[in-house]
């Protein structure tokens, strides 16, 4: 009777055990701070997106009428609007492609699997295979880059790869700042092999 009872006892003991585990599984757990973020949605969702940045060499008043040259062609498979937000922004997550020209209507090119613009600071912030030609065939390679229009300045704290055909150089680094038609560069770090065109 006795080891009945034992038994008894531990079977008991056992259903005790799983139920609290069971009821110990349920998610009461209070989220706070980012956790705790609602779903933001776009204000509009826009496919097959295109959007011309234009200039005038001076200032035009409303009934002015002046010619005005493209600086830069921005296309996207899809652009999301975030200008609903405090900090407004635009989203590109299927990649874009800005064409920009100089005051030659010299075309370069950036490309990216994603890219944010945001409105308020004029910054663009590209990400994903991000590589940038320009005009006379320089060639930059990084995972992120961001490109401030205001200033006309790209910089990046990741790894790049920079092309040079003009002097045959090609030089790996990490972190960098430059102008948009390369005629000034800064490279933080750079490591690997440097080749440099011997003049003799």
């Amino acid at each position: 009777m006795n080891e009945h009872y034992q038994n008894n006892l531990n079977n008991i003991a056992i259903v005790f055990t799983m139920a609290m585990l069971f009821l110990g599984c349920k998610d009461n757990y209070k989220r706070i701070g980012e956790e705790a973020q609602e779903t933001i949605y776009p204000q509009g969702v826009a496919h097959d997106f295109v959007l011309t940045y234009t200039e005038t060499k001076e200032k035009m008043d409303s009934e002015d009428v002046e010619e005005s040259r493209i600086i830069a062609i921005l296309t996207s498979p899809m652009s999301e609007d975030y200008d609903n937000m405090r900090f407004k922004y635009r989203t590109f997550p299927k990649g874009l492609e800005i064409d920009f020209f100089d005051e030659e209507n010299n075309k370069s090119t950036i490309k990216a699997d994603y890219g944010i613009v945001y409105s308020m600071t004029n910054v663009i912030d590209l990400k994903g295979n991000v590589v940038i030609e320009s005009h006379d065939g320089k060639k930059l390679e990084a995972p992120q880059l961001y490109w401030d229009r205001t200033n006309e300045w790209i910089f990046t704290q990741t790894s790049f790869k920079y092309t040079n055909p003009e002097d045959g150089t090609i030089m790996d680094g990490e972190g960098m700042d430059f102008n948009k038609d390369f005629s000034f560069f800064n490279a933080h770090k750079t490591y690997g092999l440097i080749t440099i065109k011997d003049e003799s």
